[in-house]
């Protein structure tokens, strides 16, 4: 068997390291649009040091603050304009993975024409992107080591991935100290995403060795670290640690993919925009319990990384931690009705076709809709 695991960015690693911003995006041109949120980079005085650092360093930019969570194919649209129409040379995101999907796409729609699902469908070509440097400010998506940017189309509510190679970042600057304000309850679901990612990599059949060596990394690091710093054991190194995580978690994802607690998550907050941590958190047991005898090897080690024993406890040992984080959830919570299945389970196998099939159950769509209605 021939395998291949390739990721071309450049990564810069520490705390502090947002400091080298200016020079890093002097590689790429003398002007860059910044893509951020709406209040949380301003009110950690993140998006101040950036924009400092890069007037030091000699470079213009244009502040483009509309990411969202869940971020709209529209919104990435109207970046991209805002890059041509100013004459940008790249594109820096400052946020979370929702914010650096959004400057991926901008990036990408700056440099191709055409609708933006054409691209997603993989319709159109690719010819290129602005050059895309990712400052992620929580340790979830881990986005800055990947070629995906998920995108919801406000027409229809199809939340699926944009997956081109040259939105790779050029570099991301992995700095730590940036994630140190998130609200507990940010921490908590982004944390779950991450893991997540190297969880479902490890599953998935698209998987490789370097993948699963990599995900079982990301799984262990999460779970020795993460309990401690939702209780506010504020250690540097263990903020790095989870950094260093989500990163692996992005990385592992582009080669292997996602499996079925991503694909049936992303229906659900397409359609209700709900928080991506949440609703994984309200599935992934549920999925968990209906597959841990088909992949009994895979689901015992994920199950001892998190305190359990056998594949046949590994739900409950995901359970406990997200007890542990203040993240039980359910759907309905979460405002998912009964009459909402039908739709959810359709859309299921027409945005994420590729997570059930890396899946290592085959669920058809009667199951499917019985793992929503459980985790309802």
């Amino acid at each position: 068997m021939i395998h291949h695991y390739n990721i071309s960015d450049s990564m810069i690693f520490g705390r502090g390291k947002l400091n080298v911003i200016g020079k890093t995006a002097a590689r790429f041109g003398r002007k860059a649009l910044i893509v951020t949120g709406g209040s949380s980079s301003k009110k950690s005085g993140a998006l101040d040091r950036l924009r400092n650092y890069l007037e030091d360093g000699g470079i213009r930019f244009e502040l483009f603050d509309k990411a969202a969570p869940n971020p709209l194919t529209t919104t990435a649209e109207e970046g991209a304009k805002i890059a041509v129409e100013k004459e940008c040379d790249m594109v820096i995101a400052l946020g979370g993975g929702s914010v650096i999907d959004c400057a991926k796409a901008a990036a990408y729609l700056a440099v191709n024409e055409g609708d933006i699902n054409d691209h997603i469908y993989d319709r159109i070509e690719s010819r290129g992107a602005l050059p895309i440097i990712a400052i992620p400010t929580t340790c979830g998506t881990g986005s800055e080591g990947n070629g995906f940017a998920v995108l919801t189309n406000p027409e229809n509510g199809d939340k699926k991935s944009l997956r081109r190679k040259d939105i790779i970042p050029c570099t991301a600057i992995i700095d730590s100290e940036l994630m140190e304000t998130m609200p507990k309850s940010v921490l908590a679901s982004v944390s779950f995403d991450a893991l997540c990612h190297s969880m479902e990599a490890y599953l998935s059949k698209a998987g490789q060795p370097i993948t699963d060596h990599y995900a079982l990394q990301g799984m262990k690091i999460i779970a020795d670290n993460l309990v401690n710093v939702y209780n506010g054991y504020n250690d540097p190194a263990a903020w790095d640690a989870l950094a260093w995580a989500s990163t692996l978690g992005g990385m592992v994802i582009h080669t292997a993919g996602v499996a079925l607690p991503h694909g049936m998550e992303h229906p659900v907050s397409g359609l209700k925009n709900i928080v991506h941590g949440r609703g994984l958190a309200a599935l992934t047991p549920v999925i968990t319990e209906a597959s841990a005898e088909y992949a009994p090897e895979q689901y015992e080690a994920i199950s001892k990384i998190l305190r359990g024993r056998t594949a046949a406890d590994c739900a409950d040992a995901i359970r406990k931690l997200l007890e542990n984080i203040g993240l039980t959830v359910t759907l309905s919570v979460e405002g998912i009705t009964a009459a909402d299945i039908p739709g959810l389970t359709d859309n299921c196998f027409m945005v994420s076709a590729a997570s059930i099939a890396n899946h290592p159950k085959d669920f058809d769509r009667d199951m499917i809709s019985k793992l929503y209605e459980k985790a309802l």
